[in-house]
């Protein structure tokens, strides 16, 4: 394994910081940083909005698992709370797929699944990883397809949803 789409959201406390701890944990492995979005909150539950973006890191040392460790230890740091699904959480952090020297990597394992089975239908996982990525591909339904054409798929009220913040995550900060 080497890279990874990652996608991270916050909507408790200092939103813009718990997605920068994710940045700086990463430190060089990261290749790519969207701007981050402020969005909607997604599944139904009322609750605050998120700031999301999305990552592409590159570690030639993980796999599935190990990117899954890494995330969930991101989360931890940030004093996550699994609680109601799809509710208010200080820090998500989700593998959306990852790529080897071979190609796409696919996981059916309890634990993982990739590429994610809900990314094509997030809007603040789509439009922000195709910001950085316009060639960007997901498997969906049997076959690869184009990020830029799976956001034009989204109902519009999803992807009004997404909207800039003027907020950066950089590599390199102290946050």
């Amino acid at each position: 394994m080497t890279s990874v789409v990652l996608s991270i959201g916050s909507n408790l406390g200092d939103r813009l910081a718990r997605l920068q701890s994710v940045v700086d944990g990463l430190g060089d492995a990261v290749i790519a940083i969207s701007p981050a979005y402020e969005t909607a909150p997604w599944g139904g539950l009322e609750q605050g909005p998120f700031l999301n973006a999305v990552l592409i890191a590159d570690d030639p040392a993980l796999d599935g698992q190990g990117w899954l460790r890494r995330a969930q230890e991101f989360e931890q740091a940030a004093g996550r709370i699994r609680g109601e699904r799809w509710g208010p959480r200080s820090l998500d952090v989700d593998l959306i797929a990852c790529h080897s020297a071979d190609g796409e990597v696919f996981s059916l394992e309890n634990n993982l699944t990739l590429p994610h089975p809900l990314a094509h239908l997030r809007a603040f996982v789509m439009i922000p990883w195709l910001d950085i990525d316009p060639d960007a591909q997901l498997t969906v339904a049997g076959g690869p397809q184009p990020v830029a054409r799976l956001v034009t798929e989204l109902e519009p009220a999803d992807r009004d949803g997404v909207r800039p913040s003027g907020l950066v995550l950089e590599r390199g900060s102290t946050s």
